[in-house]
């Protein structure tokens, strides 16, 4: 079992693990809560009524976060000519095409958080499988990370559009900003991560789909919400 440190045991017994919040109520335990002398990132797991086993019931796309995610996203950017151009005025961190794949090759470079690819070099990009796949950054249709358009995908995700898929467990863990974030704009955000879990369950899910929602900080509790509760987004 893992040890906390003080503050979290505190923490733990100033909440109440069978009562569920309202989103509010929530986001507003998560800041008295995250203490840490860092900006702690919150983020909202969901337990969901999917079995990840099976192809039709994985979740996986992306959202865009009203109130932004609060955090620096490095992009790399495989494109070559135009796009490759549109990507660096976009704000990209890297971008290259053979160069590039060659790179994370030789060099195992992968300073970066996110990556984007235009269709016509997916061949390419596709031989770094092996490297990117485990760490989630294979470019995929999915979350419009491949895309003739990197300059706007580049845009969306510098603006706080994020990923999510379900882990091996049917669970979704989506980052939705950070402690110092007003509640409001963390219920914004936390609203629309819900709005775009229930539009994409999956057709073959039968019984409750979202059976369990929990937010907390970094090193912080959790804190249960009432999945069924709306959230007062002004």
């Amino acid at each position: 079992m893992p040890k906390h440190g003080k503050k979290h045991t505190d923490a733990l017994k100033a909440i109440d693990r069978s009562v569920l919040h309202s989103p509010s109520e929530a986001m507003e335990l998560v800041k008295q809560h995250a203490t840490r002398k860092f900006d702690e990132s919150v983020e909202v797991a969901f337990r969901l009524g999917v079995d990840p086993r099976k192809a039709d019931q994985m979740l996986r796309g992306t959202v865009a976060l009203p109130a932004g995610s609060g955090r620096e996203v490095r992009i790399a950017v495989f494109a070559a000519g135009d796009a490759a151009n549109e990507a660096r005025d976009a704000g990209a961190d890297v971008v290259g095409a053979d160069d590039l794949v060659k790179r994370i090759q030789d060099e195992n470079f992968l300073d970066f958080d996110l990556a984007i690819a235009t269709p016509d070099l997916m061949g390419q990009v596709g031989r770094l499988g092996r490297v990117l796949g485990p760490r989630g950054l294979m470019p995929n249709p999915k979350t419009g990370t491949v895309t003739q358009d990197v300059g706007r995908a580049v845009s969306e995700f510098k603006g706080g559009k994020v990923e999510y898929r379900t882990d091996r467990h049917g669970n979704v863990h989506v980052r939705i900003g950070k402690a110092s974030f007003a509640i409001e704009d963390l219920e914004r955000n936390y609203a629309a991560v819900l709005d775009e879990i229930v539009r994409a369950k999956p057709a073959a899910a039968k019984g409750r789909y979202i059976r369990g929602v929990a937010v907390s900080s970094t090193m912080g509790p959790g804190v249960k919400i009432n999945p069924d509760a709306k959230a007062e987004v002004h």
